[in-house]
């Protein structure tokens, strides 16, 4: 996968439900190779804003460009093989094994159901493995805890091998080693295939550890973007959060380091 330049442009897009605004002149973009985090408040619009570059939802105004063609001329399946979604809700009511939950994410590559390849299951058993999974291959997934089934739907976001991963919260319910296993693997797979990610997280210390841009919602709208060092200040997140912070630096990396203050 070789991209250069901006793999996606979110250009003054606004989103309503209902007659309530909830996004309003949104605009960034994003670079391959690239890890994006996108914090704010509860309501913030965070999720609709992901569900609106993957084309889930309608936008109001603007536009969302992935590869210089409109999000919204492109059909689900043409949207699916370029766009990877980690989302909230990833419970399961059919009885699949976690193998056959992961080989799902090939089938948008032209496969079906009990037709997989031989390269289908390759690729889904190193992903299982990667995500410290290989245990759980013949487990049923509405067997799994809820921690245990982030890590599946993820594995199964990677098997898709898109250009562009989108995580909705992808370390709810997880443990600490495999939070940070999880984010280790998705600045890999950014630097390694040159895709790139948006995620959703309330943990501003990962977000400052793994992302190298932050766009910081309030009230649907952007409140500021750039890097994590300029965007995660004192005055930004009492202003967002409403809550006062110390910051100074991660000894081991040099990053940037919030401790909210009680």
């Amino acid at each position: 996968m070789v991209l250069t330049g901006k793999m996606l442009e979110v250009d003054k897009i606004s989103v309503s439900y209902d007659g309530r605004n909830i996004l309003c002149d949104v605009s960034f973009s994003l670079e391959p190779g690239k890890i994006v985090a996108l914090l704010g408040a509860n309501g913030a619009g965070k999720t609709t804003l992901i569900r609106a570059v993957n084309g889930a939802v309608e936008t109001k105004t603007g536009n969302v460009v992935l590869n210089g063609k409109p999000v919204a001329s492109l059909s689900r399946r043409e949207i699916a093989k370029k766009i990877a979604v980690v989302a909230q809700e990833n419970e399961t009511k059919f009885p699949l094994t976690v193998l056959e939950f992961v080989l799902a994410g090939r089938f948008v590559h032209g496969g079906a159901f009990g037709w997989e390849t031989d390269e289908d299951i390759r690729i889904a058993e190193s992903v299982l493995n990667e995500c410290d999974l290989t245990d759980f291959r013949d487990r049923l997934m509405n067997e799994l805890s809820g921690g245990e089934r982030q890590r599946v739907v993820l594995a199964r976001a990677l098997a898709v091998e898109s250009e562009i991963l989108l995580l909705d919260e992808p370390t709810a319910n997880i443990d600490l080693a495999h939070q940070a296993l999880m984010f280790r693997l998705v600045r890999a797979r950014c630097r390694e295939m040159n895709c790139s990610a948006i995620v959703i997280t309330h943990d501003l210390n990962l977000a400052a550890e793994f992302a190298e841009k932050i766009i910081l919602l309030k009230d649907g709208e952007v409140f500021a973007q750039g890097d994590p060092g300029k965007v995660l200040t004192r005055e930004n997140l009492q202003n967002v959060f409403a809550v006062d912070v110390l910051l100074d630096k991660n000894p081991a990396s040099g990053n940037v380091r919030v401790t909210t203050v009680f």
